[in-house]
């Protein structure tokens, strides 16, 4: 596929572990476009090599762990021909993203929320997904969804490692429900998730990359840490693109200052990517494109509005080539030269 706006081969990153789902119990509108085809190539500072055997730690009851796996190997088992395609994917999400929403789980593959509770609610019976409710002031919060012990246990199996080689943990979901970092998590997980959400209801659309910010950080760590790192293609256009997630916590004077990792990351790449600032009020959108302008970096911003999709027409380009008078969908983006971002 002819890219507008590609990455160079040996550059682009692998697609996500998340695949391309299968249709489920709930026919073909409950498919997840996350690409069309696997790409085996690997980004600017990464590994090549594949995810080692867990070890036991130090001090482990070894054959506590052995009679635990057994445990795990029989109980899968016993419910794998219950499981769809798609129960898997939620399961490799939640590894990959930590937590998910209800209406997040619904516009990844289902038709509906209500469909979605009763899957996850019989998900969570499985043992395959942990739930929590953050505390919040006024209205009950929504369930928020985790990795279960028999979740953790199958994405391991599927990508044929130990469950210890897992970031997952069975205090997972306690400790995210006290994060200060949960609605920032959640918000980055949401603007992905609303994007598979567009590539499910239009056609000729994907979601081909979604890197956490966990994986950024395994990649460019050293260099800059994006909030999260994707591919949106549409037709034969395709936008790379770096997130920032703002919720109005950092001053602008440090968002300005990423802006020097990201301008190292194209050095280093030998291309420069258009970064995304994702902002919760047009106030604030207003007063960070004063900083962020004019630092050699590619970068568009947006205000949210809720149930307003990413990929629709609410991208500012801050560059001088940039066709003024009106927003930019997504992929438009693409159509802009980036040397003279």
């Amino acid at each position: 596929m002819e890219a507008s706006t590609s990455i160079p081969s040996g550059q682009r990153p692998v697609r996500s572990a998340a695949g391309t789902a299968g249709t489920g119990n709930d026919g073909p509108a409950d498919t997840v476009p996350l690409g069309p085809a696997d790409r085996n190539r690997a980004p600017v500072g990464a590994s090549a090599s594949s995810p080692g055997k867990g070890a036991a730690p130090a001090g482990t009851d070894r054959s506590g762990l052995r009679r635990a796996r057994r445990d795990a190997e029989v109980r899968l088992l016993a419910v794998a021909g219950r499981l769809t395609e798609r129960d898997r994917l939620i399961c490799r999400l939640l590894d990959e993203h930590r937590v998910l929403t209800t209406a997040q789980v619904a516009d990844v593959g289902f038709t509906g929320e209500r469909r979605a509770r009763m899957r996850l609610a019989e998900l969570h019976a499985l043992d395959l997904l942990d739930r929590f409710r953050p505390q919040v002031w006024g209205n009950p919060a929504p369930f928020h969804w985790t990795l279960g012990p028999l979740g953790a246990a199958l994405v391991a199996a599927e990508a044929g490692i130990e469950p210890s080689a897992l970031s997952w943990r069975r205090t997972l979901a306690h400790e995210l429900a006290q994060s200060q970092r949960l609605a920032h998590l959640v918000g980055v997980n949401g603007f992905f998730c609303a994007l598979l959400r567009s590539a499910r209801t239009r056609p000729g659309c994907w979601l081909e990359e979604w890197w956490s910010e966990r994986r950024c950080a395994r990649e460019w760590g050293e260099v800059v840490r994006p909030d999260g790192y994707g591919v949106w293609t549409e037709a034969d256009t395709s936008l790379p693109f770096l997130l920032e997630y703002d919720n109005g916590t950092e001053t602008l004077a440090r968002l300005a200052g990423k802006l020097d990792g990201y301008r190292r990351l194209a050095q280093a790449a030998g291309h420069p990517n258009w970064v995304l600032f994702s902002f919760s009020t047009p106030r604030r959108e207003h007063d960070a494109a004063r900083v962020l302008a004019g630092h050699g970096v590619p970068v568009a911003t947006a205000a949210r509005t809720p149930g307003t999709a990413p990929d629709t027409a609410m991208w500012a380009p801050l560059a001088p080539s940039a066709p003024g008078g009106g927003l930019l969908r997504l992929a438009a983006l693409a159509q802009l030269p980036l040397e003279a971002a």
